[in-house]
């Protein structure tokens, strides 16, 4: 199981640190060997690794708490969860979900690292989603990079909208998700730009914070 190759890596904030379960990459890539042999058209796990849309929006919460303080707040295809476990430092309850039941798996053991009591990860795929699901804030990072899910992403985001919830979405300034950026500047109470390095890499990273 993926959940017996894990290391963990801290995050720090100022005073506010994480302690994030991974993969081990070289685990990942055995077994995605071991699968793809079997099916051609298996995907690679990219929610194995920590991507840079994930610590800008980590980031952006540290300076913004008062977006999910005492909320209740839930994370769609979270990946490994950073910006979830960080939010609950100030939220009253988080959901941090994806609908790969690995990556929640994974997210489960972050849970239990940090001894975070409010937090409870879920298996949820956001093309069918629960009718009686609520929340007040919702966090997304790095879904707009695939122009076929365009569609699908601004009538999700809608649906939230018009319940009222607050969205923060972040996303690197890529050439294929302009025309899905500026779908969504009208409804941008809030934007901010925030470079992270990575690896030796510094990618700049859009924030936008959504309201009806």
């Amino acid at each position: 199981m993926i959940t017996d190759f894990l290391h963990c890596q801290t995050f720090k904030w100022g005073p506010h640190q994480i302690e994030l379960c991974i993969p081990d990459a070289g685990y990942v890539r055995r077994l995605y060997r071991d699968q793809k042999h079997h099916n051609p058209k298996t995907p690679f796990p990219y929610w194995t690794q920590i991507w840079p849309a994930s610590l800008a929006m980590a980031e952006f919460l540290v300076h913004h708490p008062e977006l999910v303080q005492q909320k209740k707040v839930l994370e769609l295809a979270a990946g490994l969860g950073l910006p979830s476990l960080l939010a609950a430092t100030w939220a009253e309850q988080v959901f941090c979900s994806d609908y790969l039941p690995d990556a929640v798996a994974v997210m489960q053991k972050s849970v239990v690292q940090n001894a975070l009591a409010n937090v409870t990860p879920l298996v949820l795929d956001w093309n069918h989603l629960p009718s009686d699901l609520t929340t007040e804030v919702l966090l997304i990072s790095d879904v707009n990079y695939d122009p076929r899910e365009f569609t699908v992403l601004h009538t999700l985001l809608h649906d939230f909208l018009t319940k009222g919830v607050t969205i923060v979405l972040s996303t690197p300034q890529r050439l294929m998700a302009k025309p899905f950026v500026e779908q969504i500047l009208p409804l941008a109470k809030q934007v901010e730009e925030i470079e992270v390095s990575q690896h030796g890499v510094k990618t700049s990273i859009s924030v936008f914070v959504l309201h009806a």
